[in-house]
């Protein structure tokens, strides 16, 4: 494995980044079929920089495509992949004319293959103690059927605290990046069931054995090209297989990505950026925020341009609304045909709490100020406040008030030193 890495406070330069996919990349792949796997809009990364590198490495391959890993989110329009991967659409007609550049569609059937499955007593034991009936039987392991189309696929992809895995990237581009809805919900709700203060920022957990072990079925080699990414630049840059440079991202995320406070906050303004353009991303505001956030606290995602819920999911979300883990649990009967991914992201953003004698007591509250009205909040079960009555300048500086204002949430995890 080839490990790069800056020192605090420092970024990758262009030219060490280049010259070391170079040097791992080039000739490697001649004449071979290769896709590389990539994120979509909702994450940060330089990817205008790095697909114009990997073209000009890879210049000697027979195929040159790239799929942005959607999981389950809304396939990209052509001018929008174009802006994805930072080309003109003159370009894609002419000097990138050969390279695909195509979106993963999980919820086709002919889109997909199933190349496994896990038994239901293997998820019982990578489960563990949070293994729960409701996780359900033998899971298949669908998969993108074009991967089978290539000699080789590359990941490229961040590696950032994440809610459901623990960490992100690595084999999770894999699965739910381009799997079937199967393990999209399973992993998203065993996920769930151990609460995002009991995953985020955690290296293993039950998901990312799970995420693994399904991994293991992809006959197609790989290679990860993990980063770490701080602000719009490169803090590490790890090439190797899918455990190892994973794993040492994940090592160096722990350092750059988590910020440690002395004490829990009772009011958190979490601006979720432009890129999390429906609150099934903009979740994250809240995610990476809720281990420090205190008991009875209110967090609230400020996002004044968003205005949907999930563009995928919103007619299940609109009918749940968001709730506490035990809410579900303790009403399967009336909730089990929901799909489990969307209860997941429910009890994710609702956060912790207790359903005691039919009466939900979350542990915090949780307030959208964003476009969406008055009544859609109140169906949905969370607070409304009006985003234009929302003074940032009054929300900065108040840390030792029990006040924090995050100017751009999703990424960086708070915690409580404790």
């Amino acid at each position: 494995m080839i490990k790069l890495t800056a020192p605090p406070g420092e970024l990758l330069s262009e030219d060490a980044i280049r010259q070391t996919l170079t040097a791992v990349l080039q000739h490697q792949f001649t004449r071979q079929k290769v896709l590389v796997l990539i994120p979509d809009h909702t994450r940060t990364i330089p990817l205008p920089q790095l697909f114009r590198m990997l073209v000009a490495i890879l210049h000697d391959t027979r195929q040159l495509d790239f799929m942005v890993a959607l999981g389950t989110h809304p396939p990209l329009s052509e001018a929008h992949l174009c802006q994805l991967v930072g080309i003109t659409p003159q370009e894609r007609q002419t000097v990138y004319r050969q390279v695909g550049i195509l979106n993963h569609a999980w919820d086709s059937p002919d889109a997909l293959t199933q190349i496994g499955i896990l038994p239901q007593a293997q998820i019982q034991q990578i489960a563990g103690e949070r293994w729960h009936h409701t996780l359900g039987g033998d899971v298949a392991v669908n998969i993108n059927r074009a991967i089978l189309e290539y000699d080789h696929v590359i990941i490229l992809g961040p590696t950032f605290p994440h809610e459901v895995a623990g960490f992100s990237g690595g084999a999770k581009y894999f699965f739910p990046g381009i799997s079937g809805a199967e393990m999209i919900n399973v992993t998203h709700w065993l996920g769930a069931l151990a609460g995002v203060r009991g995953t985020i920022g955690i290296k293993e957990t039950p998901v990312r054995a799970m995420i693994h072990a399904a991994a293991a079925c992809v006959p197609t080699p790989s290679t990860l090209i993990a980063l770490v990414v701080v602000g719009h630049g490169l803090a590490g840059l790890f090439i190797g297989d899918t455990l190892s440079a994973w794993s040492a991202a994940a090592d160096l995320s722990s350092e750059r990505h988590i910020v440690w406070v002395e004490r829990p906050f009772r009011r958190v303004l979490s601006c979720a950026p432009p890129m999390y353009d429906e609150l099934w991303t903009a979740g994250k505001a809240m995610y990476k925020l809720e281990p420090a956030l205190a008991e009875g606290g209110e967090l609230i995602i400020y996002a004044p341009h968003l205005d949907v819920v999930s563009h995928v999911h919103g007619k299940y979300i609109y009918e749940i609304g968001y709730h506490v883990l035990p809410y579900f649990l303790q009403q399967w009967e009336k909730f089990k045909h929901i799909p489990l991914g969307v209860l997941a992201h429910s009890t994710h953003v609702r956060g912790d709490g207790r359903f005691t004698n039919g009466i939900e007591t979350p542990r915090a509250s949780v307030t959208l100020a964003t476009k969406l009205p008055p009544e859609d909040c109140q169906q949905l079960a969370l607070g409304y406040q009006n985003p234009a009555e929302i003074d940032v300048a009054e929300w900065q500086n108040r840390e030792d008030e029990g006040i924090l204002y995050v100017p751009k949430a999703g990424e960086m995890l708070y915690r409580l030193k404790q």
